[in-house]
């Protein structure tokens, strides 16, 4: 598999997204549970298909662009708000990036190191083992570290932050069992990390909010940043509804670019 995504990583990104856009489709026609899926979590928030419908060949793209991203040359990459992490970055208190799965989060993180430097993002070892060698391989890149969901990740973490770095999550993944709180996510209730708000809170680092957006034809990603509207209450379970309706807010700018068929309420599984 390694050497089959080397191999893709040659292809232009636009012929990537292309060859992404249809296997999209192609999950989403064939596959009843995926779309019932999709179409649910779309009418959750109150959207319907003409609002989702560039979603479904995005979230094609996401698996596409993959190659290019982990074994390619750099792609290109715009920035929208760059100065917030420069402001953040000269009080020297280390950057706690939430991300959404929205637009190409993989992009956010090796965009943070080739132009800030080295920043850790926490990630969930794959199951199988060819596929957890394939994304270890891929993601040993120049100033980006990678961190289990385990407590050693969670210390490699702290670690980075008190040294005054970035680290990175996407805290609408759902974690394992008793490492989250129950919270609203677009007015139901989705079992939420509480690691993010712990980081900051543990550590005084400035969050910010980010995603980065799939521009058309190939041309690469344009980074948007944001900060984050408040601080965050102390209690783990507001904390976490406080941290979902900023990635609700994130979701709204750009719906067509959410993974929508990702499953969001379902029920955490137990981690030993």
């Amino acid at each position: 598999m390694t050497t089959l995504f080397r191999l893709l990583a040659v292809l232009p990104l636009w012929l990537l997204h292309a060859i992404g856009a249809a296997l999209g489709w192609l999950a989403f026609l064939g596959s009843p549970t995926y779309r019932r899926r999709f179409l649910a979590n779309l009418r959750q928030a109150g959207l319907g298909l003409a609002r989702g419908r560039a979603a479904v060949g995005q979230s094609g793209r996401l698996l596409g662009e993959l190659p290019r991203l982990w074994f390619g040359r750099p792609v290109p990459i715009e920035w929208d708000g760059a100065q917030l992490i420069d402001a953040a970055l000269a009080q020297g208190r280390g950057i706690v990036f939430l991300t959404p799965h929205l637009g190409c989060f993989e992009a956010t993180a090796q965009g943070y190191a080739q132009r800030f430097g080295r920043i850790t993002v926490l990630y969930r070892p794959a199951r199988k083992p060819w596929l957890r060698e394939l994304v270890d391989v891929s993601r040993s890149r120049p100033n980006l570290a990678t961190a289990p969901t385990t407590l050693a990740g969670v210390k490699q973490m702290l670690k980075a932050l008190k040294a005054g770095e970035a680290v990175g999550l996407l805290p609408d993944q759902v974690p394992p069992q008793g490492l989250g709180a129950w919270a609203p996510f677009f007015g139901r209730e989705a079992y939420t990390m509480t690691l993010s708000a712990r980081l900051a809170q543990q550590t005084g680092a400035t969050i910010l909010l980010a995603w980065g957006e799939r521009l058309a034809w190939g041309r690469g990603f344009r980074i948007h940043l944001r900060e984050a509207p408040g601080a965050l209450p102390a209690d783990g379970g507001l904390a976490a509804a406080q941290v979902n309706a900023w990635m609700e807010a994130l979701i709204r700018e750009c719906p067509g670019q959410y993974l929508w068929g990702y499953a969001r309420y379902k029920t955490p599984r137990e981690d030993r």
